[in-house]
């Protein structure tokens, strides 16, 4: 059993509002080998974005996936989220989050995760 990884502080996230940020910020998780996530102020709301591209090697496991998913949905059901927001499997958005320490939250829980290599190397 692998053990869970620790909570990523939410204030780390980058904020990738506008094309140069977003580039950084993009670069620097590909530079890492890391996943990008990352969130985004579009006007009076925020968006929340993942990205698996960036750390091919990795893939998010089954039961991460599925609660991501479901979570996403709960959300999307409470008026949370836009439901045109995305669970993954390689791209996860989030569209319409009402300020930044709840987007901050929200992608600290994404970059939370265990994201185990993959042993197939799938993508």
């Amino acid at each position: 059993m692998q053990p869970l990884s620790a909570p990523y502080p939410a204030d780390l996230m980058p904020d990738a509002t506008g094309m140069a940020a977003f580039k950084a910020a993009y670069r620097q998780a590909k530079e890492q080998d890391t996943v990008f996530v990352a969130i985004e102020s579009l006007g009076e709301h925020w968006t929340v974005k993942a990205d698996m591209i960036t750390a091919p090697q990795h893939a998010v496991a089954d039961s991460v996936y599925d609660a991501s998913r479901a979570a996403d949905i709960h959300m999307i059901r409470a008026g949370e989220i836009r439901s045109d927001s995305s669970a993954g499997p390689v791209c996860f958005v989030l569209h319409d989050v009402t300020d930044e320490s709840r987007a901050r939250e929200l992608a600290a829980a994404l970059r939370t995760p265990v994201v185990v290599p993959d042993p197939v190397g799938r993508r």
